[in-house]
């Protein structure tokens, strides 16, 4: 295979792992790095520096339109990020002491998690009216959004802050092992622990999974572990991807939204744990 044709393979899936990642907040790393891994047969250590920068690309592509359209709940992505940045800064320091099969099945553990726990969770739950976290009300982290799939203003309260802080920590900590972008824990952490719908949710992660992956991506790049020829296809072509699912988001309904998630992630979570397992 000539190095045109690979690098125009690479693009190509990277467009449609972006696509997939803004749409349901995850990040293009959780389908990038499996398929550089297992189809394209890249080092994954290699393969989660091209994701690193990509989940840059990704936030960067739809955390401006969901911005704009007010999905994003700036206040919580804040506050959350304070706990995703140190676990980011921790798990760079543990990745070249982690052996490659633990971070296959690692990988493959916390998808099929993520997507089990979405799938149990009722698709159509009401949003909360009213909280009595002392912190979400002190810091006014409850809001609201348009649904363009409803035409509804749909209007939330934030509950398990400290709990969505800890679980921030643990998905900072898990993207910079795996490279993912860590909004396969942010998303299920907001929607089933701090009560965020999920459109909300995937919104939020995407704007958080950017400042995350740039809390590691220097240590990654002091290591050597970022292929600029390989990272270049990835990131282009996840930012594109990104910028056609910002506009499809806002589109879909809820419960289709919530069965792309869980349908990713387990597919997913099958192929990494074959890996690593086999």
């Amino acid at each position: 295979m000539s190095a045109l044709l690979f690098d125009l393979l690479i693009f190509s899936v990277s467009i449609l792992a972006g696509l997939l990642g803004a749409v349901v907040g995850i990040g293009g790393g959780a389908v990038i790095v499996p398929l550089l891994t297992l189809v394209f047969h890249i080092d994954i250590r290699l393969a989660i520096g091209a994701s690193i920068i990509s989940v840059i690309a990704t936030s960067s592509g739809a955390a401006v339109a969901y911005i704009r359209e007010r999905m994003t709940n700036l206040r919580v992505g804040m506050f959350l990020e304070m706990g995703t940045t140190v676990g980011a800064l921790t798990g760079a320091l543990l990745v070249s002491v982690v052996p490659d099969r633990a971070l296959f099945i690692l990988f493959g553990i916390v998808l099929a998690w993520s997507g089990i726990s979405m799938y149990k969770s009722p698709a159509d739950a009401k949003p909360l009216q009213s909280s009595k976290d002392k912190i979400a009300n002190y810091l006014k982290l409850h809001s609201h959004y348009e649904d363009r799939a409803t035409g509804q203003t749909v209007t939330y309260a934030v509950t398990g802050t400290k709990l969505g802080l800890g679980l921030m920590y643990l998905a900072g900590m898990i993207s910079a092992l795996l490279g993912i972008g860590s909004g396969a824990l942010k998303v299920p952490a907001m929607d089933l622990a701090m009560k965020i719908p999920l459109k909300a949710s995937s919104a939020t992660s995407n704007f958080m999974i950017g400042v995350t992956a740039a809390a590691s991506a220097g240590v990654y790049f002091s290591k050597g572990d970022i292929n600029p020829v390989l990272t270049a296809p990835v990131a282009i072509g996840v930012l594109v991807g990104a910028i056609i699912g910002s506009r499809i988001l806002g589109k879909l309904n809820a419960k289709v939204l919530r069965y792309i998630f869980v349908g990713v992630l387990l597919v997913i979570s099958i192929e990494m744990l074959q890996r690593g397992l086999f």
